[in-house]
């Protein structure tokens, strides 16, 4: 999947139809004002273990919301909007932002976002292809 409306090539993603909003795993996250707005800025890290590619972010904030983990544990989340490329599909999505460091997945995709046109195939993996070569970071030479 790729974020280039935030200069991110690829992140792996999940298709979680349990989840209503897609949730996107972001690292220093710091809230402020912009021309009287909130927004936040934060870190992408697109690959798991490694800030390698990280890319920074601003945003501005499209809502706060709580979300409750598969585990009950209820979490006040900013919400940005962005573009996701999709199986070769854009579509606008609204993203809570939250520290998935501990998850295989990077990114979540929710129902709200699945609602533009998709549907799952709960029996594939990568339906929307593997990173391009050149973008998969253990072709790079890097530990």
């Amino acid at each position: 999947m790729k974020l280039n409306g935030i200069g991110v090539p690829w992140i792996k993603a999940k298709i979680d139809t349990g989840a209503q909003t897609s949730a996107m795993h972001a690292t220093d996250m710091v809230e402020f004002e912009r021309s009287g707005a909130p927004w936040v800025r934060f870190l992408v890290q697109p690959w798991q273990a490694t800030d390698d590619d990280a890319v920074e972010v601003e945003l501005p904030v499209h809502d706060r919301r709580t979300v409750r983990s598969s585990s009950g544990h209820a979490q006040l989340r900013p919400v940005v909007l962005m573009t996701i490329s999709l199986a070769g599909r854009e579509i606008e999505a609204e993203v809570t932002l939250t520290d998935r460091e501990e998850m295989v997945f990077r990114m979540l995709i929710g129902r709200e976002a699945l609602r533009q046109g998709f549907i799952v195939d709960s029996n594939a993996s990568f339906l929307g292809g593997r990173p391009p070569r050149g973008t998969r970071r253990r072709n790079r030479g890097r530990a």
